[in-house]
């Protein structure tokens, strides 16, 4: 069970958490749907990059979504995953060598991309865990 009552604005049970406060819900919901979509980046990349990142962030809410996929890997998706991982455990402080490793497989609006997703998934699946969102 959720730390707070549901909201009535909202599709999701994470959205009606947010739904007290409509507009950031709103605000939330339109910048989820602009990172998720496909851009520079494949929908499957960030969705094994966000499945990748559910398991280190806390939110069950978002484990429960599913594991990585290895069998869905492909170049990009791993170098992808591998540095949600590095991520993960480093949080802010990534070395510039993995940026260079980055570098030899996106291109500099990619990396911006995947990183704006990874913040975005992060920010999400934190605020899942702080609220103890269940499946």
């Amino acid at each position: 069970m959720a730390r707070i009552t549901e909201s009535k604005y909202g599709r999701t049970s994470f959205q009606k958490l947010l739904g007290h406060n409509k507009r950031v819900m709103e605000g939330w919901v339109h910048l989820g749907n602009e990172l998720e979509k496909d851009g520079l980046l494949s929908l499957e990349l960030k969705e094994q990059v966000r499945r990748t990142l559910a398991q280190g962030n806390g939110c069950e809410y978002c484990k429960a979504k599913g594991k990585p996929e290895p069998d869905k890997f492909d170049e990009k998706i791993s170098v992808a995953v591998g540095f949600a991982e590095v991520f993960l455990k480093q949080k802010g402080d990534i070395s510039e060598f993995t940026f260079t490793i980055l570098r030899d497989t996106f291109s500099d609006n990619e990396i911006s991309e995947l990183c704006a997703f990874i913040s975005f998934a992060t920010a999400s699946q934190y605020f899942g865990a702080m609220m103890k969102l269940e499946e």
